[in-house]
């Protein structure tokens, strides 16, 4: 993390809370992995902010300052550490449901982490008008939108984008070959020009600079690929059971996991509306491969070439779909007492939203086994053929678009009963026309009321999609029958009433919770497996 202090002299955070400081400080001697992405050391001595888990000797107290965020770090001046590497860092946010403005800043926060959301500044004064866009669509004005978006985090969004966009570019510069044109463009820069100024006013040194005194790259090991990208965690970290729940719904051809290898690979498909970034294709296909490496708490992601345009956008689908940034110490905080057995459990989330809502749909009212059968079916008769490494990985799954025109005739062949195939066709019109968004940064409550307003899909339904779509950490499919089991409340009048309110005790991390009492229950004697169709709700 060596690099020359500028004549400049740092601030310290006015907002630090002694206190707290001195237990951030204990972390940083421990390198503590499970408070990575909880804070960051400025330290005054380098000029340089570090992860908790920096393996470099430890600064004296009196030169550290913590700072909750990397955007509040390098707003008071400091750079980032090229040994570290700050970009690795899980994401932290503290979730509420129940502080509006609270509330607010997180949906903020969650758009302006998503790089398939990322405006791209065209000319010199469009930050505030992509602060407006951004405002806009949470239904504030900008004003009020800066207002508290600097009163909960010290930075102003445009900051935060920043920050954002230019720790994205250091992990692609130090971790791929791409050429730094590329670089740019993915990481949301208009030009090459504003790139480079932007990283010399930000960090003292050129994308090329940079790149030279960066750390090693880690070498792809597996074929096709030309370089790996590291991922960090936050232990615990239980990831036999996230590749378990993967591996029993697994379509062939288009996932593949390999639980001996802690790794998990599978095809993607991106797709960029005609506003998207200048450059894309309207499609990018490829693969990716993630293999868990548990002693340094890191998903080692390797992808194919096709992908770089788009590894910023990659980068976070599969962060979301492994549940990476999770905070195993504030979930545990609330769960333990009821779950003591779940602490390393996560939520498995999605790559790709809409083909999740459809495995959903297929699931409704069978067994999991069923429903990957059925799901199977749809690949190979609708899905394409994809060339990848693997002979195992050979197909895509099929696009909005292609069930969209999807007829009955066709559905029923595969053995999809007449009413999933409405469900399926109406879910795949509604995202193929824009109308229905089915990603992170989408909207949970208007979400699942456009959901559930589609023929075939219920409340149940909508909660999973919320659950592992939307990534909502407190959504509750109250109808689910294992879940039901698991909480002992199946002999009640109204069972999902009864576990709506003994899951009040768990809020905000319900999703969480649901997780552990399906696994609760699924390790009982004669306790049905938790599937996507153990449910009540009707359609």
């Amino acid at each position: 993390m060596i690099w020359p202090m500028t004549s400049t002299a740092l601030p310290s955070n006015p907002t630090a809370d002694t206190a707290a400081d001195e237990g951030r400080y204990l972390a940083l001697q421990a390198r503590d992995a499970r408070f990575d992405g909880h804070f960051f050391t400025g330290v005054m001595s380098t000029g340089i902010y570090c992860r908790p888990v920096c393996a470099v000797r430890t600064p004296r107290r009196e030169n550290c300052r913590f700072f909750a965020l990397a955007a509040q770090a390098e707003s008071a001046g400091f750079r980032p550490c090229l040994r570290c590497r700050p970009e690795l860092a899980p994401q932290a946010m503290a979730w509420s449901v129940q502080d509006a403005s609270g509330i607010l800043v997180q949906q903020a926060v969650r758009l302006l982490d998503a790089p398939d959301l990322w405006p791209t500044p065209a000319a010199p004064g469009e930050g505030s008008a992509t602060v407006a866009r951004l405002a806009e669509r949470l239904g504030v004005s900008d004003r009020h939108l800066r207002r508290i978006f600097e009163a909960a985090l010290g930075v102003s969004p445009l900051q935060y984008l920043q920050t954002r966009r230019l720790l994205t570019a250091k992990q692609l510069l130090t971790d791929t070959a791409m050429p730094v044109t590329q670089v740019a463009l993915a990481s949301g820069f208009a030009s090459v020009r504003r790139f480079n100024a932007a990283f010399v006013g930000h960090y003292g040194l050129n994308p090329t600079q940079l790149r030279r005194r960066g750390a090693a790259p880690v070498h792809a090991d597996g074929p096709g690929a030309s370089s790996t990208l590291r991922l960090a965690w936050r232990p615990p970290f239980d990831v036999a059971a996230l590749l378990a729940f993967f591996e029993r719904r697994q379509f062939h051809g288009v996932e593949w996991v390999l639980p001996q290898e802690a790794t998990l690979r599978r095809t993607v498909r991106l797709q960029h509306p005609a506003s998207g970034s200048a450059g894309l294709a309207p499609e990018t296909t490829g693969w990716f491969s993630a293999r868990f490496d548990v002693a340094r708490n890191q998903v080692l992601l390797q992808t194919s070439d096709s992908l770089y345009p788009v590894l910023p956008l990659v980068i976070r689908r599969v962060r979301a779909m492994l549940d990476l940034d999770a905070d195993p110490a504030a979930i545990n905080a609330v769960l333990h007492p009821h779950f003591p057995d779940g602490d390393g459990l996560r939520v498995p989330g999605a790559f790709d939203g809409f083909e999740l809502a459809v495995r959903a749909v297929l699931g409704q009212q069978i067994t999991v086994a069923a429903a990957r059968t059925l799901g199977q079916r749809l690949v190979e008769r609708l899905g394409e053929p994809i060339a990848t490494p693997w002979p195992e990985l050979h197909r895509l799954f099929p696009t909005a678009a292609t069930l969209a025109r999807a007829d009955g005739d066709t559905l029923g062949q595969l053995g999809i009963v007449r009413q999933r195939q409405a469900a399926i066709v109406a879910l795949a019109r509604a995202v193929d026309s824009g109308a229905l968004a089915l990603h992170a940064g989408a909207d949970v409550p208007s979400t699942t009321v456009a959901l559930c307003a589609l023929p075939g899909i219920g409340d149940w339904t909508a909660q999973y999609i919320a659950m592992r779509v939307l990534r909502w950490p407190d959504a509750f499919p109250a109808g689910d029958v294992a879940l039901h089991k698991a909480l002992g409340v199946q002999q009640h009048k109204n069972p999902a009433r009864a576990a709506q309110e003994a899951s009040q005790a768990w809020r905000p991390w319900r999703s969480y919770a649901v997780l552990r009492a399906w696994d609760a229950g699924s390790s009982g004697a004669g306790t049905p497996e938790p599937a996507d169709a153990q449910k009540l709700s009707k359609p």
